[in-house]
């Protein structure tokens, strides 16, 4: 590996930005509102349009690799919605506004200076930038989750065999998320005191089943992006904490198919990975309307009368929703560890919320292991707590390992809670008093 080449990174990177213009209203408009000339269109694509292994060859342009791999297996078929706009909360605007040009990249990746809430980076990713895909990280990292703070309950996890559609095991959680800096919600921008530095924290607890109950996962977030990764496991047979090993991270959780770094699109250190920006594409992502969209009828009814969605194709392993076409950015993502157990990712953010709502991972011969879907409801379509939300409410994921032919759907109820998220509830001590 050539030594220098970091270090003539980070000065592309310097030469780049000074030579960049500021951003100005016109792109915070642009940033938050793509479809400000109109939807992105395709020929042939319309609302109620299946694309199957039929008429793949003729949409292969506005599917992912993944999605293609698992057409052409006939092991899935997505149905077309009409492309919707996801208005991202005012006050989230208005704090972009307020910070305009103000926060930087530092000069390591993982450095970012000065920033306090909003989106961090508003100009259009430009492929000449060698830095644009730590920006697109930044803009990720700032908007992800439900809110400043918000509880997932129930979160009913499931391990398929993709070939016999057999459910190995079912698992119920709850996920509470928490922001302890950044905010746009009171107390904003940051909870007082936190003296860990925190920016972010999440709590998991397992109810069923019998031999997994009373499992705890906390995950603290330094703001600091380079402090080592902070979690504990308690585990319910054992009575007792443990701290997790950042290797953990990596390692399948519970025996799913889905590793901690990977909740919410990313759930790992910036710092950790290297981010190429590879373009704009108007891709069919997993977003919909949730009220619209056939519910499943093997799951208990909530006591309001929520139902959550429903999962089809091969196995029972994919999301049963409709995909609408929109502008899209496509990350290259490498980890920097060499013990890693995988070589990339792709990532594929949707361009008005920053989230991310598909991923491939490739395993370290470079080879195609997991396709990942985060399906995502417009919140006014989804629970009364969350309508006005201003952003995308996750709403189903979908991990399928198409090495093994094994998959773990998630289905689950999502909401905005600001009284479910004590800050007691994020401390260690917690998963001792919790059993």
């Amino acid at each position: 590996m050539n030594k220098l080449a970091p270090i003539a990174a980070v000065l592309c990177g310097l030469l780049f930005n000074l030579n960049a213009h500021a951003a100005g209203e016109q792109d915070v408009q642009n940033s938050f509102n793509p479809y400000n000339k109109g939807f992105p269109q395709f020929p042939g694509l319309k609302p109620g349009l299946v694309i199957n292994k039929a008429n793949l060859e003729q949409f292969k342009a506005v599917l992912d690799p993944g999605l293609q791999y698992v057409i052409e297996n006939e092991w899935h078929q997505i149905k077309v919605g009409a492309t919707t706009q996801f208005l991202i909360n005012p006050q989230f605007i208005e704090m972009t506004q307020q910070h305009l040009n103000k926060t930087k990249l530092g000069q390591r990746t993982g450095d970012i200076e000065n920033y306090i809430s909003g989106r961090p980076f508003v100009e259009e990713p430009d492929l000449k930038d060698p830095r644009a895909g730590e920006k697109l990280a930044w803009n990720f990292r700032a908007g992800a989750g439900i809110g400043d703070s918000g509880v997932i309950y129930p979160f009913y996890w499931r391990y398929r065999d993709l070939m016999s559609g057999k459910i190995e095991k079912t698992v119920k959680f709850s996920f509470n998320i928490l922001k302890f800096k950044h905010r746009i919600d009171e107390p904003a921008p940051e909870i007082k005191p936190n003296p860990a530095d925190l920016t972010a924290a999440i709590y998991a607890k397992v109810f069923e089943p019998q031999d997994l109950k009373n499992t705890q996962l906390l995950i603290l977030h330094a703001d600091d992006d380079h402090k080592p990764q902070d979690a504990y496991m308690y585990l319910g047979f054992q009575r007792r904490v443990r701290r997790m090993a950042p290797g953990q991270y990596t390692d399948a959780f519970l025996g799913s198919d889905v590793m901690i770094e990977d909740f919410e699109g990313f759930n790992g250190r910036i710092s950790d990975m290297k981010w190429t920006y590879k373009g704009a594409q108007n891709l069919l992502l997993p977003m919909f309307n949730h009220r619209e969209m056939k519910l499943a009828t093997d799951l208990p009814i909530e006591k309001d009368g929520y139902q959550f969605i429903d999962v089809n194709g091969q196995g029972g392993c994919f999301p049963d929703i409709t995909w609408q076409l929109r502008k899209t950015y496509v990350l290259e993502v490498e980890p920097l560890e060499a013990k890693h157990p995988i070589s990339r990712r792709l990532f594929y953010l949707d361009a008005q919320s920053m989230h991310i709502v598909r991923t491939l991972i490739y395993d370290r011969k470079g080879q195609l292991w997991k396709v990942g879907t985060l399906g995502k409801t417009h919140p006014d379509a989804h629970l009364p707590d969350n309508k006005n939300l201003g952003s995308p409410v996750d709403d189903i994921f979908s991990a399928v390992d198409v090495q093994t032919k094994h998959c773990t759907t998630g289905q689950f109820k999502a909401k905005v809670d600001h009284k479910a998220n004590p800050v007691s509830l994020f401390q260690v001590q917690n998963l001792r008093g919790s059993d």
